[in-house]
């Protein structure tokens, strides 16, 4: 089956490494793959325009079916796969209900960091376009949403999931961002929840097969958020 799968990725893109987690929890290893460099604009070539006229990654494609969103990827995985690997979306309304508030919540997160993390690119805001009001606006914002997610840890308790004891969508989905903010130097002795969380799940198989290769070539990431 995995061999009429392809994944069009970027190395550190966070929502290509949602999709590359749902693969490994579906044990669905084995899929074609092509790594395009996120620097060198190859999302914008024409092999990949062809297939995603956003010209975005990831690109997923399982024999006629293209998906080029994330989200839309990891549910078609579990959808088409339910009985293998990771069971993904929890059966218990109240744990479900709790799974599809997160997932959702987790796109907020994202985007909150990206306006942070990415401000002072060209590709993001042009030179020309910054202000220290805006960055320190968008600082205060991802600050409280670390604090949401620190609290929704916190009333789940120590080695807890996102929706609860089982590793969920949630987690597939979610986790790439909160590996990325640690990448980019967020303090884990200030938010101990989320760094308790971070500890717990890099350490699975899943996460581990999935690491940006990147970051295991240069293991020291950047200070970006070692202030927030």
């Amino acid at each position: 089956m995995a061999k009429d799968m392809i994944l069009l990725w970027g190395s550190g893109s966070p929502p290509c490494w949602r999709v590359m987690i749902a693969l490994e929890e579906k044990n669905l290893q084995g899929y074609n793959q092509k790594l395009f460099s996120l620097e060198k604009l190859e999302h914008k070539s024409k092999e990949l325009l062809d297939i995603n006229p956003r010209g975005q990654l990831p690109t997923f494609k399982h024999g006629d079916n293209v998906l080029n969103e994330s989200y839309a990827a990891c549910f078609y995985l579990e959808s088409q796969f339910k009985s293998q690997g990771t069971k993904l979306i929890p059966d218990g309304p109240a744990e479900q209900a709790l799974m599809y508030q997160r997932m959702f919540e987790g796109l907020t997160f994202y985007e909150k960091l990206n306006v942070v993390i990415y401000y002072f690119f060209d590709w993001f805001v042009p030179e020309g376009e910054r202000h220290e009001s805006a960055l320190k606006r968008n600082k205060e914002a991802l600050v409280t949403e670390l604090r949401l997610w620190e609290g929704y840890l916190q009333k789940l308790g120590s080695g807890s999931y996102l929706a609860g004891p089982s590793f969920t969508l949630a987690d597939v989905v979610v986790f790439p961002t909160v590996g990325t903010v640690f990448r980019f130097g967020l303090s884990p002795e200030r938010y101990p929840k989320l760094g308790e969380y971070y500890n717990l799940l890099k350490e699975r198989p899943s996460v581990k097969a999935s690491w940006p290769p990147h970051w295991l070539e240069s293991p020291k990431g950047l200070d970006t958020l070692k202030d927030i």
